[in-house]
């Protein structure tokens, strides 16, 4: 995990501005005053319809510029410069590796909302946006947890870290001072649980139906302590669990219960990510390390090594069969692997230009989304052994993805300065004439 680098983002209005038709650019030196500029960056939410009309789901005025759509994104794709760990990883994959094939038509672009203005802290750490239905998305803003429904279109606070955040229950090991401007670098929502993670080892546990925090801790007080990833998921005792990943090498298990630490697993390098297989037993660990591990839940040790990739990973999950899993990493590739012989990967699929930061599979199995750091999320389907994808075409970084547990709905977070918005995809079906009444 390298140290926070925000200066790495690329900005939509900043480039844009450069590219505006002489007419609205205006003076000789290309100054620009705040009616033209407001004309530029002047958007608005996108609905389906308005997009089968041929209005750019971002609403980026491109009609306005000298530069088509089609031409900034060659320049992009030349432009964006990916971050790597391991120099020239990115380079040797595109040397190795192939675009998949396009042309599948999954998700059909629903409506783009500029209420929701998604943000990141980390550069490297995309999970920020998880849908808990159809129509409820959680996600950072800020310093704040926020709520968007989608069949209301009304955004509301869950959580405010700008202040004071104490927990109202008392529970062993909390701490019941609790936290003070907490710098959330990342978040996990499932049901009625959310669990914020924070640059000094924070754990924020919060009930989504009750007032309050019901749990505050620090995982650790090492320098390097930033909490990269969490997971709440049902463990194999019943009730249900949340691990954190951490960069000071450790993966921790706790209860929702209780709040007691069940396990706390150490490796020999820092932790950017865990997932735990279907049948609660085995767990996936990446981090700051070429190779992953596959990690018995149950006393924390190796029980496999996957090797290939070339960089450090970012991302990982299990398909829910628990036969496959996905790497995602820094070399812009996604693995895919199989547990009844890991000496090679059954996929290995290239990003078009940076890092894979982010994996989710449906929970039918069928699709598994990989996310890029920006402009681009690829819905590839397993059925046809991921050599056929859907390619979501945007500008701007993302902050996460995630399908709602029915599958009906794909979110996309898009962070940036002007054009910050949700996307929301909707899962296409062959009955189309009834999906008005879904």
């Amino acid at each position: 995990m390298a140290n926070l680098q925000l200066e790495d983002f690329h900005y939509m209005a900043e480039d844009l501005i450069e590219d505006m038709d002489e007419d609205d650019y205006g003076r000789a030196g290309g100054d620009m005053d705040a009616h033209e500029y407001d004309m530029l960056t002047r958007v608005t939410d996108t609905s389906s319809g308005q997009a089968r009309n041929g209005k750019d789901i971002q609403g980026i005025p491109w009609e306005r510029l000298n530069i088509t759509r089609e031409d900034y994104r060659l320049t992009r794709l030349e432009q964006y410069k990916n971050y790597e760990n391991i120099p020239a990883s990115g380079e040797a994959v595109d040397k190795e590796c192939k675009l998949m094939e396009k042309g599948g038509n999954y998700y059909e672009f629903f409506h783009n909302t500029r209420l929701v203005k998604p943000t990141i802290l980390h550069f490297q750490l995309r999970n920020l946006v998880w849908a808990t239905s159809k129509h409820d998305v959680y996600l950072m803003s800020n310093y704040s947890v926020m709520h968007w429904s989608s069949l209301s279109c009304n955004l509301s606070e869950i959580l405010n870290f700008s202040g004071h955040v104490a927990p109202t229950e008392k529970h062993p090991g909390s701490l019941l001072e609790g936290f003070t401007q907490t710098q959330i670098s990342t978040l996990a929502v499932r049901d009625n649980f959310m669990v914020a993670g924070g640059f000094q080892g924070e754990l924020t546990f919060k009930h989504l139906d009750r007032k309050g925090v019901a749990f505050c801790t620090r995982t650790t007080y090492d320098d390097n302590a930033i909490t990269n990833a969490i997971l709440i998921y049902d463990s194999l005792r019943g009730g249900i669990n949340f691990m954190a990943s951490n960069n000071d090498c450790s993966m921790r298990e706790y209860d929702t219960e209780r709040f007691h630490l069940l396990n706390n697993f150490r490796f020999p390098w820092p932790v950017n990510h865990t997932s735990v297989s279907p049948d609660r037993r085995l767990i996936t660990v990446v981090g700051d390390n070429l190779d992953g591990l596959l990690v018995d839940l149950q006393n924390g040790k190796t029980v496999a090594t996957v090797v290939g990739h070339l960089d450090y990973s970012f991302a990982s999950a299990w398909h829910p069969d628990g036969r496959i899993f996905a790497t995602g990493n820094q070399d812009k590739t996604c693995r895919v692997w199989d547990i009844r012989n890991l000496s090679m990967p059954v996929a290995t699929l290239k990003a078009n230009l940076g890092a894979v930061r982010s994996i989710r599979f449906s929970s039918d199995g069928q699709f598994m989304v990989v996310a890029e750091p920006a402009d681009f999320v690829h819905v590839y389907s397993t059925q046809a052994d991921y050599q056929k994808r859907q390619e979501i075409d945007f500008f701007g970084e993302i902050s996460g993805v995630s399908l709602s547990p029915d599958d009906e709905s794909l979110y996309i977070g898009i962070w940036d300065r002007t054009y910050a918005s949700l996307l929301q995809y909707n899962k296409r079906h062959t009955y189309g004439y009834l999906d008005s009444y879904l």
